[in-house]
């Protein structure tokens, strides 16, 4: 059925450009993100959203209208659906030279030059592809169909156009994880690899890649293949392994309980990859947990609790001496929500969760409690995927999402437990993942 489809659709001339996203549909619909992945339980958020227009095989355009009253552009498509565009957000949004920067992508028309009330002149329409709007002042914009019909404002063009930018969509685990598992070569030689990297990354939120080298300085060359490492109080990277004076709870052989790194900076890194070059003969077996995961079963076991921990302000502190002398604080909420009250990020490390708690004393006593219930869900088994390094692994994750632990190891002279660590932000990421799709599937209006 998939091969007609997409065979009739090729015979569209004008619709060329759905096509090669339909195909894109299809192998992610099929085949997710390769073997890695095959047995993984699948959740969805509530941001992925249903195909209902998703295969609208028309970007052609009926009819134009101007809608004065409301102050609302009209289009009507040739599939006879509709869609509005307010006269103000289509003169914001001009695309000739000198309201926008084509070479930047960029807006050159200063809102103080806007007329946030104005109305149109007049309403052409070019070949079912191109719009013309004619301003009172005699300007006129030229909106392409494509251009337009991704914008549209309907609540499912704009849920699907967030996805596309933002790839909201998550795949919740347990202990019943199937690790991805990747070539570290092919991530630094093939765009594509790197993409199924940075996409799986993302959507299941750990990936591990085998193969590297067994010395310092592989996490830089990973780095520069996404753009650059984050620089940190512990420098661009960091070695994790049993040392005097320590200056960090991860620079001992103790058990590492459950946590996310770097709650005490105001913005924590979005991404941590760790490198094993050395691996401890007894223990050393690292941890994690799909923290959004535990977070919605909270949710629904005990909204008292998530509540507690989602309003909650807490107090982190790092102090000590590394990259340089730091003396840390911040504020955060250990469970992080967004607008519309998804769960963005968690904020959770014991070790440097502060004795300052600035709470009214009678919510100190329900604040402890919440949080009993959050670590006690957190480290159920259910929930825990158990997994040992050997030397040439590097494990990439979601540092907002996935919390991360080690059980204890013995440390001697003989076998000399060694990870290198680094840091990156999301929006570096995020930032590769585009480009990389933009340079393998095409650009897109």
């Amino acid at each position: 059925m998939w091969t007609a489809v997409v065979k009739n659709l090729l015979k569209i001339k004008n619709h060329h450009h759905f096509a090669r996203r339909l195909l894109r549909v299809r192998k992610a619909k099929f085949h997710p993100l390769g073997h890695p992945l095959s047995g993984t339980r699948l959740q969805h958020t509530a941001g992925a959203t249903q195909p209902t227009n998703s295969f609208n095989l028309s970007f052609g355009i009926q009819k134009a209208e101007a809608l004065d009253a409301k102050r609302f552009l009209r289009i009507q498509w040739e599939d006879d659906s509709e869609s509005f565009y307010p006269y103000v957000w289509l003169r914001d949004n001009c695309q000739c030279p000198d309201c926008f920067l084509h070479s930047a992508k960029a807006r050159k028309l200063p809102f103080t030059d806007l007329n946030v009330e104005t109305g149109v002149q007049g309403i052409a329409l070019s070949n079912t592809e191109k719009v013309r709007v004619t301003w009172p002042d005699g300007h006129t914009s030229d909106f392409e169909a494509g251009w337009l019909k991704k914008r549209c404002f309907s609540r499912h063009s704009r849920a699907e156009m967030q996805d596309e930018l933002h790839l909201p969509e998550c795949q919740f685990w347990g202990s019943d994880l199937q690790m991805p598992v990747m070539s570290y070569e092919d991530v630094l030689s093939n765009d594509e690899s790197t993409f199924k990297w940075l996409t799986t990354l993302k959507k299941v939120g750990i990936v591990l890649l085998d193969g590297a080298p067994t010395s310092k300085g592989e996490l830089v060359r990973l780095g520069k293949r996404i753009g650059f490492l984050r620089l940190t109080f512990y420098g661009h990277t960091f070695q994790v392994e049993d040392k005097m004076d320590a200056n960090n709870v991860a620079y001992t052989s103790g058990k590492l309980s459950l946590h996310t790194d770097y709650p005490a900076l105001q913005y924590p890194p979005g991404v941590q990859f760790l490198h094993c070059l050395k691996q401890a003969e007894l223990g050393g077996e690292s941890e994690v947990i799909d923290g959004f995961h535990v977070c919605n079963q909270l949710r629904e076991q005990n909204p008292e609790a998530f509540h507690v921990l989602s309003s909650t302000v807490v107090d982190f502190t790092d102090i000590g001496v590394d990259y340089c002398d730091f003396a840390l604080q911040s504020k955060q909420h250990i469970i992080e929500l967004g607008n519309n009250k998804q769960i963005i990020r968690i904020n959770f490390n014991n070790a440097t969760r502060d004795s300052v708690l600035d709470v009214p004393l009678e919510t100190v006593q329900p604040f402890y409690s919440a949080l009993r219930e959050f670590v006690t869900l957190m480290n159920r088994p259910e929930h825990t995927f158990c997994y040992k390094m050997k030397p040439g692994h590097i494990v990439t994750f979601d540092n907002w999402r996935i919390l991360h632990g080690r059980r204890s190891y013995q440390s001697g002279e003989r076998m000399h437990r060694h990870l290198e660590g680094c840091y990156l932000d999301w929006d570096v990421v995020m930032s590769r993942m585009r480009r990389l799709k933009h340079s393998l599937h095409g650009a897109e209006n």
